[in-house]
């Protein structure tokens, strides 16, 4: 065990919750209120067994009714002022726990938007969900109730262990002598119950990455009759959830069966010494009663610590599983004194460029470098695994290169800010993902404070008016999540709109169009055109179609990770046999050769 390490709590979990602890500073006032309030119903339900021994002793037993009357009376002050405080310390403590859960929420969120893709390579969408959703409300809850009963916990057992040894101290030792094997028994639990947790949320990461893929993959599965398989596979981890859950369900009924076996062993402790003091005229009536309550009270906050150690636990384990998403380092962001890139002419040159994946052991670009003047449109291809989406991937830093450098009109990009970098490239991808929204929403994404004239004349130009004016509401149509209800020829006009109202001085886009039909097809590749062509600006294509290429001012041919040739068309057809190759079997026919 890590020296210092309290029993059950994971390695690192104690410093998560202090870090967890220090997010109520921003709810000072209502933690401080929440804990008063709650100290006060402690102290209430202290005095509630004295107000019986008053009752007893001093009416009861010598026959006045005034102290009774006064017992009542102080019963009655103790139990109004005990709703007032319970409710007032369950109101704050929520709001405390649900202002915790909204911070660590939003800076989840917040540090997810900037994290590298080399962690997304890497990471399991499912898990990043269950922190974002699952382990923040574990810390929630451990900060709402957990820590306040902590406090109320603690204050109960020290005030009854005080008045315990005050009523009677010879009876106090013996009692608390009888309950001992209880603090035994719930250190044991505790041990026990964080590396369980741990694999509970483990288990649920896992269980949720695989509903996310199955659900992402729906038309797949169906499509090779994989639903018995899938079923196999969830039912594997969720297999795993449910053996995690029932051990620590196990780990409960093993103990506090024995828990309130040593409680009730206590009362009988009591009950039989209280009474043979009673004969002797050491104690009362109504002291014993009280003994006998205040070791209730004793018995109650030892129970609630067991469970709040084993919160701790649950709490620790998710506490480090979002600390460490927090705490992951951003590999792609400014550098201090990055500047502003002005804005761009369009001259693209990689410079020696060398690029490995996170963790790779193979170079995936090996010293490309190639210069793009400003207004060319530049068409990449190659074989399979030799680097076309990666060169496209550097431009806009969605990755840094591990050697050499990419420079835009002679700023390397590395030295510019991600902002002004990225909001003068446009990117229209094979797969065009849109958001759940409406048509304007969507074309609007990059330029959000564009009119709805703007929006129209880049519809317009993306070949995608027509089809908007026949949806229901025309622009503002809702399209389902990724744009269901859309066909891919649709998406694709959309996302070419959305790049074109952004008016990029660089565009990056892949020119596939194979997944549409051919009257599809030529519309799209219209949009296209005009896309690369319009306003003179630089245009870096992987290159489906013969078309694409031969009308580039500048082909790129790559192979393992290199540039083995370069030019325009006619020159590589007479210098490159692997151009003519990939020309004779990768791409698909133009427009105009089709026609």
């Amino acid at each position: 065990m890590e020296r210092g390490r309290r029993p059950g709590l994971p390695a690192g979990g104690g410093k998560a919750v202090w870090r967890a602890l220090g997010y109520l500073k921003r709810y000072k006032l209502e933690t401080a209120g929440a804990l008063v309030s709650l100290l006060l119903v402690s102290a209430a339900n202290l005095a509630a067994p004295q107000m019986v021994r008053l009752a007893i002793d001093g009416g009861l037993t010598q026959g006045r009714s005034a102290p009774v009357f006064a017992a009542m009376g102080g019963l009655l002050a103790i139990a109004l002022g005990r709703g007032l405080f319970n409710f007032l310390q369950g109101y704050l403590a929520e709001r405390v726990s649900q202002g915790v859960a909204f911070d660590l929420r939003d800076a989840l969120f917040a540090r997810i938007q900037r994290l590298s893709f080399s962690y997304y390579d890497q990471a399991q969408t499912g898990q990043l969900l269950t922190r974002l959703t699952n382990d923040v409300e574990q810390v929630r809850t451990f900060v709402g109730s957990g820590v306040l009963q902590l406090a109320a916990s603690s204050a109960m057992l020290v005030g009854c262990a005080v008045l315990l040894l005050s009523i009677n101290p010879v009876l106090a030792v013996v009692a608390l002598a009888a309950i001992a094997p209880i603090l035994w028994l719930l250190r044991v639990f505790v041990g026990k119950m964080g590396p369980l947790f741990g694999r509970v949320q483990g288990a649920l990461g896992q269980l949720n990455t695989v509903l996310q893929e199955d659900l992402r993959g729906i038309r797949v599965v169906r499509a090779f009759s994989g639903e018995a398989r899938e079923a196999a596979r969830y039912q594997k981890v969720n297999d795993e959830l449910l053996d995690n859950n029932l051990q620590i369900i196990d780990a409960i009924a093993n103990n506090f069966p024995f828990v309130s076996f040593f409680a009730n062993l206590g009362t009988l402790v009591v009950v039989g010494v209280g009474g043979m003091l009673i004969f002797r005229q050491e104690l009362t009536i109504g002291e014993l009663l009280a003994f006998n309550s205040y070791l209730g009270f004793v018995l109650m906050p030892i129970m609630t610590l067991g469970f709040v150690a084993a919160q701790i636990s649950r709490a620790g384990a998710s506490a480090l599983r979002v600390f460490e998403l927090l705490d992951t380092q951003v590999e792609v962001a400014d550098k201090p004194g990055a500047r502003v890139l002005p804005p761009l002419q369009g001259r693209v040159e990689f410079r020696d460029v060398r690029f490995r994946y996170a963790g790779g052991e193979r170079e995936i670009l090996s010293g490309v470098s190639f210069v793009a003047e400003p207004g060319q449109l530049v068409a990449i291809l190659g074989t399979t695994g030799s680097g076309k989406s990666t060169i496209i991937n550097l431009l806009p830093r969605f990755y840094d290169v591990t050697g050499g450098a990419v420079l835009l009109d002679g700023h390397d990009v590395r030295e510019v800010t991600l902002s002004s970098l990225r909001s003068q490239i446009g990117v229209v991808l094979q797969d065009a993902l849109l958001f759940s929204g409406t048509v304007r929403e969507n074309i609007a994404y990059g330029r959000p404070d564009a009119t709805l004239e703007q929006i129209q004349a880049a519809a317009e130009a993306a070949q995608a008016a027509e089809f908007i004016a026949g949806l229901p509401q025309g622009y503002d149509t809702v399209v389902g999540e990724r744009g269901v209800g859309l066909s891919g020829g649709q998406r694709q006009r959309l996302a070419i709109a959305r790049a074109l109202l952004t008016e990029p001085r660089l565009l990056i886009l892949d020119d596939s169009t194979s997944a549409v039909d051919a009257e599809t097809e030529a519309a799209i590749q219209g949009a296209l055109d005009r896309l690369m062509r319009g306003t003179h600006r630089t245009a870096l294509v992987i290159a489906q179609r013969i078309s694409t290429v031969r009308d580039a001012d500048l082909i790129l041919v790559l192979d393992e990770g290199k540039v083995v040739a370069q030019g325009n068309h006619e020159q590589l057809l007479a210098s490159s046999p692997l151009y003519n190759e990939i020309l004779g079997s990768q791409l698909q026919p133009g427009t105009v050769e089709a026609a």
